[in-house]
């Protein structure tokens, strides 16, 4: 049978050590470090597509939310104790409450969180450019959070952000997307119960400078020194800046600054993020960058205040605003914190899935089983009118989690119908995989290209080779800095890997970056009791 890894020892989320089941011990080593071992870090601080990121402190511990468009399950929760090194402990919700997103719905769905904790409570607001705004809380992130709340019915309204004022009052910060509504540009305060579950007024748009600050968005309301802030970036994701906004009453009028810029860094955007204060008062704003294939990668940035103005990152003199920086002192926290990164490998062992994974529609218990210490893929039907995996739902996913890396699994496939199938493969716009499929006489390896701006048939198919055997097949594929990636492929343990293809470009999907995948799906209308049983996944 093929490799089989025991259950490895977790340190915040890293595989510290792993060992295989014949005892051998695997080399130790991180795909990404931000931690630099030496009171510095390194941006990003997340090699991974958490998009949209927003933070809080409680005590000395810092919590990052990011958002998850159609993916499940939705709105991940990392936590850190020093901003700097990151664990995933939990997601808000399981799914959308919306049976639509049982199908595959590129880039809808939750579209940018804010993540707040007051009066005793972790809030959690967040914009369905289709359905409106919602809300979940909890007392406990690594727990249960209440079901998705929807605060306003609404098309078009995007980014919302909750602020409690001194004197109990309520609001709520949001932003307009276009697609939907059919202008954008603008920011609208609405007055909210202070219990966050209605709004209490239409609201009126605070801000509007399409000249200075076209596609202004993804607003975070404070208050500092009896000013009302809105942190907001502008001018579009790839090559936009950080705007902010103050007044001396939440309904404006607003003066503008832009608070941070490319400049001479490698940083492009730099986009939308969040400001979060240290128990010693180090003020530090957590952003994202625009990686292409490898999604919006999550920055770190120190921030000072001049004149009642924060300046983010370095600041450079000539210009008057911060510039990103590549590498910095790690913030000032009480205790002593190992090196951490999210985990990636899986060997399938606890019980549950690992909280790195997600579904590309609203997951489905019918999709899979853990069990003997491997994950049972199980060969379900396309839904109605799926001809490709591009739509596909049952393919479970991880994000890319460094510039190089390799990623293999072991399977055993066990297809019952002509038509029962496994892919391994890369994901987005365009998209490159292996496919195994039972087909009326013999089993068939083929490698799958597909792209969703082709008419149908979106994918074309090569046929590789006919099984020999059907357990302990052997997937890897290896991505190189920039993203060009190879597939290989072997059928057991002691031969060796041989390149499947020619190498292909990683490209992003709508709103994400490329996804590593992994699923068994019938590719017709028939029930099968086909599976395949995956027994590890590893990054390295």
């Amino acid at each position: 049978m093929g490799i089989r890894l025991i259950k490895p020892l977790i340190l915040n989320g890293l595989n510290i050590s792993q060992l295989n089941k014949e005892g051998h011990k695997m080399e130790d080593r991180f795909i990404w470090k931000s931690d630099l071992g030496n009171g510095r870090y390194q941006n990003p601080i997340l090699y991974a597509d958490y998009s949209d990121p927003d933070v809080v402190r409680v005590e000395d511990d810092f919590y990052l939310i990011a958002s998850s468009f159609n993916m499940s399950p939705g709105i991940p929760v990392l936590h850190s104790k020093d901003l700097v090194n990151w664990s995933i402990i939990n997601h808000v919700t399981v799914d959308f409450p919306d049976s639509s997103y049982d199908r595959v719905r590129h880039g809808d769905g939750l579209w940018a969180p804010s993540l707040r904790y007051h009066d005793g409570w972790f809030w959690m607001f967040i914009g369905c450019p289709d359905e409106g705004i919602f809300m979940s809380k909890t007392k406990d992130p690594n727990g249960t959070w209440i079901p998705l709340h929807l605060v306003k019915k609404a098309n078009g309204w995007i980014d919302p952000c909750p602020f409690w004022d001194e004197d109990g009052k309520a609001y709520l910060v949001h932003a307009f997307a276009r697609s939907r509504i059919g202008f954008k540009h603008r920011l609208q305060v609405c007055e909210m119960a202070p219990d966050g579950e209605s709004l209490l007024s239409e609201g009126e748009i605070i801000f509007f400078d399409e000249e200075r600050h076209p596609t202004i968005e993804g607003p975070k309301m404070h208050k500092r020194n009896g000013f009302y802030y809105i942190f907001a970036p502008a001018g579009g994701v790839e090559f936009g800046w950080q705007t902010v906004l103050r007044s001396r009453s939440v309904w404006g009028p607003y003066e503008d600054k832009i608070v941070m810029e490319q400049g001479d860094s490698i940083t492009n955007g730099p986009h939308q993020g969040g400001w979060v204060t240290t128990e010693d008062g180090e003020d530090w704003f957590i952003h994202f960058q625009d990686k292409g294939p490898y999604g919006r990668v999550t920055h770190l940035q120190p921030m000072q205040w001049q004149d009642d103005w924060p300046v983010i990152g370095q600041l450079d003199p000539s210009t008057g605003r911060g510039v990103p920086v590549t590498e910095w002192q790690k913030p000032n926290v009480s205790s002593a914190v190992d090196i951490t990164v999210p985990a990636t490998s899986d060997d399938f062992s606890g019980g549950n899935l690992e909280k790195q994974w997600q579904w590309r529609g609203n997951q489905k218990q019918e999709w899979y089983t853990l069990k003997d210490d491997s994950l049972i893929l199980f060969c379900r039907a396309q839904p109605l009118g799926v001809h490709d995996l591009y739509d596909t739902p049952q393919i479970l996913t991880q994000k890319i989690p460094a510039p190089s890396c390799t990623f293999e699994t072991v399977i055993d496939f066990h297809g019952e119908q002509p038509g029962d199938s496994f892919v391994f493969g890369m994901f987005g716009y365009q998209y490159s995989g292996l496919v195994v499929t039972k087909e009326a006489k013999e089993t068939i390896l083929y490698l799958m290209n597909g792209d969703s701006d082709q008419s149908f048939p979106r994918e074309k198919r090569e046929r590789v080779c006919a099984m020999t055997n059907h357990e302990d097949l052997y997937f890897r594929l290896e991505l190189k800095d920039g993203g060009e990636c190879q597939l290989f492929f072997k059928e057991r343990k002691d031969a060796q890997f041989e390149p499947i293809g020619s190498s292909f470009q990683a490209v992003k999907g709508h709103w994400v970056g490329a996804q590593i995948g992994i699923g068994s799906f019938h590719e017709q209308a028939r029930k099968s009791d086909g599976f395949t049983r995956v027994h590890s996944f590893w990054i390295n």
